[in-house]
């Protein structure tokens, strides 16, 4: 079970899952901290850089929070701040830990820090990664998924609709197939739990948008309408 504490120093706050990191500083946040010790196993690029590291015989994701748009040309990883518990990695490390709470299949959450800047805010996050997964952008540039890996994406998002989970960036990148069959979701910046219906069918179809987007960019990219319907099916349509 996690052992979820809070710690706070200067400018800084720290919420930690003390199992796995006993008493954390920012140093834990500081991809060079990793690098040093020779434990980086990896990163990737987006709007910035995220870096993957082990620790403890388990492997972890360290992501700083970054801007896209044109305002994040401007202020790249500046935020307002308006109490740590608004902040963008505190309200991310909590919705995580309530999603894994419940079962539903996300990263679990091991740590974030704020620090602030005067009336702004940097921000990290550290979660656990998922093992042996790769997104389904990734496998579909390859070949083709069955039938029941696109019945499973389907009824993966139907079950975190169920529980009123908004993804607010729900597309193909954001979405995990491990070695098993398992479907994940990832990347929970800026989401939240809505009560109502009225916003479901809508961020399902943008991730219908999302396949279509990269359909037309690639030269090689194993989607068509059959494989949109048997997710439909798995969503329960």
């Amino acid at each position: 079970m996690p052992n979820i504490q809070q710690t706070s120093k200067d400018r800084s706050t720290i919420i930690f899952d003390a199992e796995i990191f006993a008493a954390p500083d920012l140093t834990i946040f500081d991809s060079q901290h990793w690098q040093s010790q020779q434990q980086i196993t990896g990163s990737a690029t987006g709007r910035g850089t995220t870096y993957f590291f082990t620790h403890a015989n388990n492997e972890y994701v360290l992501r700083h929070y970054r801007r896209g748009g044109l305002i994040g040309k401007v202020i790249k990883d500046q935020y307002v701040f308006r109490g740590v518990t608004r902040t963008r990695p505190w309200r991310e490390f909590k919705l995580l830990g309530h999603m894994h709470s419940l079962g539903l299949p996300v990263p679990e959450p091991v740590a974030a820090q704020v620090t602030r800047l005067g009336v702004m805010y940097r921000g990290d996050i550290i979660i656990k990664r998922i093992a042996n997964s790769q997104d389904v952008f990734s496998h579909l540039c390859q070949g083709p998924l069955t039938n029941e890996t696109w019945h499973a994406i389907g009824a993966c998002i139907r079950q975190f609709h169920d529980h009123n989970v908004y993804h607010h960036d729900l597309n193909i990148h954001n979405v995990m197939l491990d070695k098993n069959g398992k479907i994940w979701l990832i990347d929970f910046d800026k989401c939240a739990i809505h009560a109502s219906n009225n916003w479901k069918q809508a961020n399902v179809k943008r991730l219908l948008r999302s396949l279509h987007k990269e359909q037309d960019k690639q030269s090689a990219f194993h989607f068509n309408e059959k494989d949109w319907q048997t997710l439909m099916s798995g969503y329960g349509e």
